[in-house]
């Protein structure tokens, strides 16, 4: 059984492996001179590109689910900063652009599997899979259950990923009012650091429970609510260094480029164009459901167009972290999108599969 934190010794294990060193080795460099030449992001595009190309390339690289798993506890802990009581207060306002999500993952899916399944010849089911805005854990294991092709899926997915982390930031660079979170000259060692040791137990637990119920992005969710809980009834209390920001970019920017470890460079192309495509139509989508938000609520217009980004839920919630736009509103409704979207697509194959019978 797979749980959301591989604790095991063979998991340990690969954590010294030559290709996560390789990993690491790579990412480092790139994300160093990605940030000497000011790209946004730096630490996450840097690597994703890098070791995208060497993966496509046959060299044997891997990201540990251990490595991975540690850096999205940080980056909740991170964003857990923001929960508070006047967040509490402010969710029973967000009820409408939770209804607004919902509309805009319904209309996604009807709108981008129809022209997969009309222009690049994907099969009604993979169309579905591969149309839905985020979600790819899951969906994979849906798909393999679906008997649907998991190569299409992952490369539309995948394709979508890349283009949505290399391009939102240069969107946000060019229209924040607001630099990019700057280190802060703070006294992270004055703090009470048996607070930190008390978030991460919580947050553990939490994780736990989260996973056994199946709640979607536990790892995220779990650290999350931990944060929340033990902050509001001001139990414990903790500000990591922002620095640290920099090694869930590095991570969860490799992490994507590994992702294609097995992938050939014709299966990608062969795929790109279609999911360029498939991509812009749900950007499109996701910045009509924005715009519709203004209405109901006040937030920042980036902040909205961050919460109705069609997938990559860490990814993006680093970008909200690192451009201080709303992270626990841009969390919340990524969190929410995937819960709809676990909910949805079996509805609409049951559905399917009714239609046929009934035919």
């Amino acid at each position: 059984m797979q749980h959301a934190i591989p604790l095991s010794l063979e998991n340990i294990r690969k954590l010294f492996s030559k290709k996560f060193l390789l990993v690491i080795i790579i990412s480092i460099p790139s994300a160093l001179l990605a940030d000497l030449f000011n790209i946004p992001l730096a630490w996450m595009i840097g690597p994703m590109i890098v070791v995208s190309i060497a993966a496509l390339n046959g060299f044997k690289i891997f990201m540990p689910k251990l490595a991975l798993s540690s850096i999205l506890i940080i980056l909740g802990l991170h964003i857990g900063n923001y929960i508070d009581q006047n967040l509490l207060n402010q969710m029973v306002n967000w009820i409408w652009t939770t209804i607004i999500m919902l509309g805009y993952i319904i209309v996604s899916i009807v709108i981008v599997s129809k022209y997969l399944q009309k222009f690049s010849g994907y099969k009604e089911k993979t169309s579905i899979f591969s149309a839905a805005p985020g979600a790819l854990g899951p969906l994979m294991i849906l798909a393999e259950y679906e008997k649907s092709d998991l190569s299409q899926v992952a490369t539309a997915h995948l394709i979508r990923l890349i283009i949505i982390i290399t391009i939102f930031p240069f969107i946000i660079v060019n229209l924040s009012t607001s630099d990019s979170l700057e280190l802060q000259k703070f006294d992270y060692m004055s703090q009470n650091h048996w607070d930190l040791v008390l978030l991460i137990i919580a947050s553990l637990i939490f994780i736990f429970f989260f996973d056994k119920a199946k709640v979607p992005a536990a790892l995220l969710s779990g650290t999350l609510v931990a944060s929340g809980v033990l902050q509001i009834f001001d139990i414990a209390s903790y500000k990591l260094p922002d620095a640290s920001i920099n090694f869930c970019l590095l991570i969860l920017g490799a992490s994507v480029g590994c992702r294609f470890a097995n992938k050939t460079v014709k299966e990608v192309a062969n795929n790109s164009f279609h999911g360029l495509v498939a991509t812009i139509l749900l950007v499109l989508l996701g910045l009509i459901a924005a715009f519709i938000a203004t209405f109901f609520v006040d937030n920042n217009f980036l902040t909205l167009i961050l919460s109705f980004c069609p997938g990559g839920i860490y990814e993006v919630a680093v970008i909200a972290i690192a451009y201080d736009l709303e992270p626990d509103f841009v969390a919340f409704h990524h969190i929410i999108r995937l819960l709809f979207i676990l909910f949805i697509v079996p509805m609409i194959l049951r559905l399917i599969e009714k239609t046929k019978i009934k035919n």
